[in-house]
């Protein structure tokens, strides 16, 4: 979403680090580029006015810290300040003792509310243990209850359908009245939606929360829609009184201005992001995170997280005792490959590195990594068309099971002959590493040091203990 501001903004902080000394005509010059980037990027035009001036002010009348040069404060200030404009930190949804806490989702038609009402229970399930309930009121769109049913056995979350019932206000008292009697904490409240903002469902939705008396009021925002989804997130949040703000199509190609725009105007923050159309695809929303992406300082926090929720911890152990012994197969490499596609798109991945890592690497476009997707799984193909001994022992592996290999596969003779060389020359550099003289070893080598050290220094103390 952000790639184009991204590159601007990049582009403009690189020509400040250069300079030694910073001038006012410097400033000036850089100021005008960044408010540049950011009309285009469709941010809110009193946001920028206000933004560009808080950075001047403070690039100017700030003594410059003696670590930074004058270029690197100016990108510490662009950096604090977006992380500001963005909502400062990561707000979370707040729960009280009360059972059970209901939260409203609204919001325009068409925006994913319903989608995201389904997502946000499932995040709710399984990083925050709450127990909830789904419960669509809107009463007016055909299938609209019956979407939500289904959302619900997708993700395995109950739904309250409420049989009879075609009053939303009664059937968030049935809805409520049942989680009382079951012990569900949390009740997800999904409500209608209109094509366009009008009076009948603003005293709908006002009558909603003050009969359930929410703990949170999330408007579901399509970043897609830049302006108009900042200008409806206002006028819900003017008549309704909104916590917080979920934006769904982050994955887009929108402009972003919605995302860099919506805390300065409505004075509420992005509480979550949706990332993609699958049900686990929602993010907390991290400003200073985003920010750093967009300075291209990348987002090794966030790629950690994905990698700690993703990659099987035993999976990755039993590799790297196998790795020590060199015994490293073709059914190993076949599994690091099923856990990188847990990780998302190449491109994704990507993203989350910071920009120094690729200093003089020419940038991988979306088509290059898209054709190094494709490699990915033209390899697990031809690892899944070989025997578990082939995959055990690629030596076995002579010209006629390589062709059988190729046939079952849908690649070439010359396909399966690659990949083979590939595989050897990784177990090489994989024995290399692992070695004393290698980086690995050397690692290793001083790690056993210090446990040894730490060994030592134990049983000197129990020798101690034992003669007093």
């Amino acid at each position: 979403m952000f790639e184009a501001l991204s590159d601007k903004l990049k582009k403009v902080l690189k020509d400040l680090r250069g300079e030694s000394r910073l001038t006012p005509e410097h400033l000036d010059l850089a100021m005008r580029e960044i408010r540049i980037a950011l009309l285009e990027a469709d941010v809110n035009f009193k946001v920028v006015k206000d933004f560009v001036e808080r950075v001047k002010s403070k690039a100017v009348g700030q003594e410059v810290m003696q670590q930074l040069s004058p270029g690197q404060q100016v990108i510490k200030i662009v950096n604090d300040e977006m992380v500001e404009m963005l909502g400062g930190t990561s707000s979370r949804l707040l729960f009280t003792s009360r059972r059970p806490n209901s939260v409203m989702i609204v919001g325009l038609q068409g925006s994913g509310k319903t989608t995201s009402t389904g997502k946000l229970a499932k995040w709710l399930f399984n990083n925050q243990n709450r127990n909830p309930l789904l419960l669509s009121v809107d009463v007016y769109r055909p299938a609209a209850r019956d979407q939500l049913s289904v959302i619900g056995k997708a993700i395995n979350v109950p739904v309250f359908d409420g049989t009879g019932l075609n009053d939303p206000i009664e059937l968030c008292k049935a809805a409520r009245l049942h989680c009382e009697q079951v012990g569900f904490d949390t009740l997800m409240i999904d409500t209608a939606g209109r094509l366009h903002i009008d009076d009948a469902l603003m005293e709908e939705l006002q009558q909603i929360k003050r009969e359930m008396q929410p703990v949170e009021v999330l408007f579901v925002a399509d970043a897609m829609t830049g302006q108009d989804a900042v200008r409806s997130a206002k006028e819900f949040h003017d008549k309704i009184g909104i916590t917080g703000v979920i934006l769904t199509k982050m994955d887009g190609d929108a402009r972003g201005g919605a995302a860099l725009s919506i805390k300065e105007v409505i004075g509420q923050p992005i509480k979550f992001v949706g990332v993609g159309e699958k049900y686990d695809a929602l993010d907390p929303f991290y400003p200073d995170r985003i920010v750093s992406r967009i300075l291209g300082m990348g987002d090794v926090l966030s790629l950690i997280e994905k990698v700690q929720s993703e990659v099987d911890e035993e999976k990755a152990l039993q590799l790297q005792e196998k790795m020590e012994r060199n015994a490293f197969t073709l059914e190993d490499f076949r599994d690091q490959l099923q856990q990188m596609k847990k990780l998302g798109s190449l491109q994704n991945i990507l993203e989350l590195l910071p920009g120094e890592m690729f200093k003089g690497i020419p940038k991988m476009t979306p088509e290059m990594t898209g054709q190094m997707e494709k490699e990915m799984k033209r390899t697990e193909a031809i690892i899944n068309s070989m025997t578990l001994k082939e995959r055990d022992d690629h030596l076995i592996i002579n010209a006629s099971r390589r062709r059988r290999i190729a046939m079952g596969s849908g690649t070439t003779f010359n396909d399966v002959n690659k990949l083979l060389k590939q595989y050897v020359e990784m177990k090489k550099v994989m024995q290399q590493m692992m070695q004393g003289d290698g980086m690995l070893g050397g690692i290793k080598g001083k790690v056993a040091r210090k446990l040894t050290g730490i060994g030592a220094r134990k049983k000197k103390v129990t020798r101690k203990k034992k003669r007093k």
